[in-house]
């Protein structure tokens, strides 16, 4: 067996009974560390920023727990024994992978280079991403963004993500949240032909005349509200019809199509749809705009504030 596997056995070995006496100590093994490339207990103090004293506690209780020496002392040097010499040269580069890794932390927090991943309704990337999408990638080509559909509720950890966008009525109050749109109209929606064949309601309350396309929550499996306000607050109508539809696209394709009324974004238009025309505006309160959200954790992250910067309201 040659030296540099002696010395990679001796040190599994300490590792071993490091594990067994102990959690893994990297504070005492980092002091270790610093008191064989020092080459004395108070330069290794001076390196770490502790006293003396405590240097000299902490090796002691190190050699305790290993049963061994792993300096040999005189009045005027510290040096390596050989098994010390063994835990040095195997330790050594694992805290220099640490450093390493401590670094690529805080490159990829700082670095306008890397992969930035951001889930959010489809109506979200129509109506509030899709037109700054364009000019985000021209300025800033070395940063992968993936975008993820997802009309349901998404659990940023869960998924990998750096944020996600939503309604601001919406949003954990446990998020950082970003405006990145004013506050959306809603409105009754009909196509022009539908309008012509079954006539225009005046007021909400006649919706209880009409065909209406009722729009399904994915996650909670409720049917959304067509809720509206007067002098005295809001209320909902108990609307009805023969289909009901679970995306937003299809809503709108339904209404386009003279299938019923609908109820939805007032400008909104996923298809192109270029003859539904908004209705009963003046009863329906302005929900609140889309907001960016993103947790604690990823505020200093730069690619993130690089994409809010660029899309904020």
């Amino acid at each position: 067996m040659n030296s540099i596997e002696n010395d990679n056995t001796i040190f599994f070995y300490f590792i071993s009974v490091l594990n067994r006496t102990m959690r893994l100590p990297l504070t005492t093994l980092e002091i270790f560390n610093a008191i064989a490339d020092e080459g004395s207990l108070r330069a290794a103090a001076n390196r770490l920023g502790l006293q003396p004293s405590t240097v000299s506690h902490q090796l002691k209780t190190l050699e305790k727990q290993l049963g061994i020496s792993l300096f040999s002392r005189t009045t005027r040097s510290i040096k390596l024994t050989e098994a010390g010499l063994a835990l040095f040269r195997g330790a050594n580069p694992a805290f220099d992978q640490i450093k390493a890794a401590l670094q690529s932390a805080r490159d990829t927090g700082r670095s306008q280079r890397g992969e930035l991943r951001i889930t959010m309704p489809g109506f979200s990337f129509d109506m509030t991403i899709r037109e700054k999408l364009a000019s985000f990638r021209q300025l800033y080509p070395d940063i992968e963004l993936e975008i993820s559909i997802d009309e349901t509720f998404v659990d940023l950890f869960d998924g990998r993500f750096h944020a996600g966008i939503r309604l601001g009525d919406r949003v954990d109050p446990d998020m950082i949240a970003i405006r990145i749109s004013p506050p959306h109209r809603l409105a009754v929606l009909g196509s022009q032909e539908y309008i012509e064949k079954h006539g225009q309601p005046a007021h909400p309350s006649q919706l209880l005349n009409h065909q209406c396309i009722r729009y399904r929550f994915g996650r909670s499996g409720q049917l959304a509200p067509w809720e509206f306000i007067n002098e005295e607050g809001k209320y909902s109508v108990g609307v009805s019809g023969n289909l009901v539809v679970n995306t937003l696209p299809s809503l709108y394709t339904s209404v386009a199509d003279g299938l019923g009324l609908g109820f939805s974004f007032a400008e909104y238009r996923p298809n192109g749809e270029s003859n539904v025309v908004p209705l009963l505006t003046e009863f329906i309160e302005p929900i609140p705009g889309t907001f960016l959200y993103y947790p604690r954790e990823y505020k200093s992250v730069e690619l993130l504030r690089l994409f809010i910067e660029h899309v904020r309201y």
